[in-house]
């Protein structure tokens, strides 16, 4: 098992509880090979650490954007917390490294290998919540998350890849995309959308998500460089 005093060096943070820490890289998978390991898998934590998440970025770009709107602080945040994202912090933070997973898992290394690094990061924001409070939580947020916001707002990062790609393809061929499921895959708690766009009968992209409208804006996304638009 991985040595995570190491990586509490690495992200400068000395936890308490250190069983708390271990549980927010435990993947579920983890368990079905080691059933005789006691502690839970980390979807709690995850659960919490979403929630922590999204109400430190939501303070954060209402006290650093009082003019914005509703609309355009919702897309910073959308943009601050979405999977790509949280997956290319967690990666940054050599998260994959201490990472509890079944050698089937530990074999992908394409998308959802990022679902469950984005997964662990949130995981990982859970376990400093019940540790050390809601400050040590927003620490690790700010010094991790908030700095993307710049290069986020300055290269429009944010926009709804939906809606501009809708708007490129009435502009340059006249047709409106359309979004077809192509298929569903995992269990009831943790399913999988993979999710086609179409400009006629041609499928430009593809996009997965925990969600079809995730999985439509990761289509979206994929077209719009896959049209170099």
């Amino acid at each position: 098992m991985a040595d995570f005093t190491e990586f509490e060096k690495l992200i400068d943070i000395m936890f308490k509880d250190k069983q708390l820490l271990m549980q927010a890289f435990l993947h579920r998978s983890y368990l079905n090979e080691h059933r005789n390991l006691e502690t839970a898998h980390n979807e709690r934590l995850e659960f919490l650490g979403d929630a922590v998440l999204e109400l430190v970025v939501t303070d954060f770009l209402f006290h650093r954007f009082p003019q914005q709107t509703e609309g355009d602080l919702t897309a910073y945040r959308s943009a601050l917390v979405n999977t790509t994202t949280l997956s290319s912090v967690a990666s940054s933070l050599k998260m994959g490294d201490y990472l509890l997973l079944s050698k089937g898992e530990a074999k992908d290394m394409g998308r959802a290998r990022q679902y469950i690094l984005a997964n662990t990061y949130e995981a990982l924001v859970g376990a400093l919540f019940l540790d050390q409070g809601y400050s040590g939580a927003r620490t690790f947020i700010e010094r991790t998350i908030f700095p993307l916001i710049d290069e986020i707002v300055e290269k429009r990062l944010w926009q709804d890849h939906k809606s501009l790609f809708q708007e490129k393809a009435q502009e340059k061929v006249n047709t409106t995309p359309v979004y077809k499921t192509l298929r569903e895959e995992g269990p009831d708690h943790d399913r999988q959308f993979i999710v086609g766009v179409f400009l006629g009968d041609e499928q430009i992209g593809s996009g997965e998500g925990k969600s079809k409208q995730e999985a439509e804006q990761g289509a979206a996304e994929n077209a719009l460089k896959e049209k170099n638009w």
